[in-house]
């Protein structure tokens, strides 16, 4: 059998504990699957003294990079140290001096793919990046291998575990939003500032990646719209449940003849659709192709492990490469530069949520505003009355969204409409 590979581990937290842990549990299989041990030469911390949440040689540990980015002997870098800062610099390094790259930083490939790329593709690196997105699932090979030979229509998933297990309880339990926020919390399923999950921003990231694999054009996470489930009430919930819909915060990308659009939002989705019941903090990604229809992936979108997972899988895959001599075989796949869709463009249904004086006439005003912007309703419901209030839930039909901001905003200045409570999209098709 031929001699280890070595590898340079940077970082040694949640996933980087799990990376050792999986490569020392799972040792013999890998090593057979192989035909070579993997062997961690060396760790990168910033405090030799932390404790840590695997147990390791302590002479491997080292708070001076030089050691494992200048080391010959090392060839594969494995970054879990996340930031976009100092992770950066040194994957750039590492990358510059011929040593292949398997990183779980969404962050940093949302931010800075095309420099990374540029740099793998001009020193003949690997860049494996696949712990990126959905923890443990399998989706960045499948998109770029698996189905490259589709034109891929549609990529829509649940990619946010937190906010999952925020609206699953939401939903099954009738509680409001910051009392399940506190539970997830007090759980770890939710950070102690819970912002970029709640907000979006950590999902935005997410299908930058995705978007840009799937349509071959760059995505940058700036320019991803979206919105978070902060204003989300249980009220919502239960009249879309009544409907026939889940509450989900969805990514979805798509593209049509006028360009791309990538967006992350709350959405309305059919019961029937397999998304609706992907429940707790679990996560799925629904990929549409020409030739292979619907198919979607499903499992444990982060933690230790399952992250672990895909980073293990990703180190064995640089050292093949690095055994045939064939290195940098799939690089950056953004061909083109197709013209990303304003939020305003895009095409879907609405539900909408209005907080109204209960009197005659209100509703046909409403309706004919909506009308004068060609937003057409496909159902009134009136819900709870407040006082000498009245709560509708409409849903509309297929309708750019440009013209239901315009409707909205006449709506929200007249007397008569005391609040614009909820608008949240309807996505995945009809429901039953």
């Amino acid at each position: 059998m031929l001699g280890p590979i070595n590898l340079g581990l940077l970082g040694l937290g949640t996933v980087g504990s799990g990376v050792v842990r999986l490569l020392e549990q799972n040792k013999a299989i890998i090593t057979q699957k192989l035909g070579q041990p993997l062997n961690i030469k060396r760790i990168l911390v910033r405090d030799l003294n932390r404790p840590r949440q695997v147990a390791v040689d302590p002479a491997l540990l080292t708070t001076d990079p030089d050691t494992i980015l200048g080391d010959p002997d090392i060839p594969i870098i494995v970054e879990v140290m996340g930031g976009t800062g100092t992770a950066r610099e040194y994957i750039l390094q590492a990358l510059s001096r011929g040593k292949s790259v398997v990183t779980a930083n969404k962050d940093l490939l949302a931010l800075y793919g095309k420099e990374l790329f540029d740099a793998a593709d001009a020193h003949g690196a690997d860049l494996l990046f696949e712990a990126s997105v959905g923890g443990g699932i399998p989706i960045i090979r499948p998109l770029k291998e698996c189905l490259a030979g589709n034109r891929i229509r549609q990529v829509m998933g649940i990619i946010n575990g937190t906010t999952n297990y925020i609206l699953t309880k939401m939903s099954r339990e009738g509680r409001d939003f910051n009392d399940v926020l506190k539970e997830a919390q007090s759980l770890g399923y939710a950070e102690a500032d819970p912002t970029s999950d709640i907000e979006g921003d950590d999902a935005a990231r997410k299908m930058a990646i995705l978007a840009s694999i799937a349509f071959g054009t760059r995505i940058t996470y700036p320019e991803v719209y979206r919105e978070g489930i902060g204003r989300l009430s249980s009220h919502d919930i239960n009249y879309a449940r009544d409907m026939g819909y889940a509450v989900k915060l969805l990514g979805i990308a798509r593209e049509d003849e006028d360009g791309i659009e990538v967006r992350v939002h709350p959405a309305l989705v059919p019961l029937n659709h397999p998304l609706a019941s992907v429940s707790d903090v679990f996560n799925a990604i629904f990929v549409e192709g020409d030739a292979v229809g619907e198919t979607m992936f499903y499992g444990r979108g982060a933690g230790s492990l399952p992250t672990a997972s895909a980073v293990v899988g990703d180190i064995i895959e640089g050292a093949r490469n690095l055994q045939h001599h064939d290195r940098g075989r799939i690089s950056c796949t953004c061909f083109y530069d197709k013209p990303l869709k304003p939020i305003g463009a895009i095409i879907t249904k609405y539900y909408l949520r209005l907080v109204v004086v209960d009197r005659p006439g209100v509703l046909a005003t409403i309706a004919g505003i909506f009308g004068e912007r060609e937003v057409s309703l496909a159902s009134v419901i009136q819900e709870r009355m407040l006082g000498d209030l009245a709560e509708l839930v409409l849903i509309t039909h297929r309708v750019r969204e440009k013209n239901v901001r315009e409707a909205l905003e006449v709506l929200g200045s007249l007397p008569v409409v005391k609040e614009i409570a909820s608008v949240i999209r309807v996505e995945g098709g009809e429901a039953r």
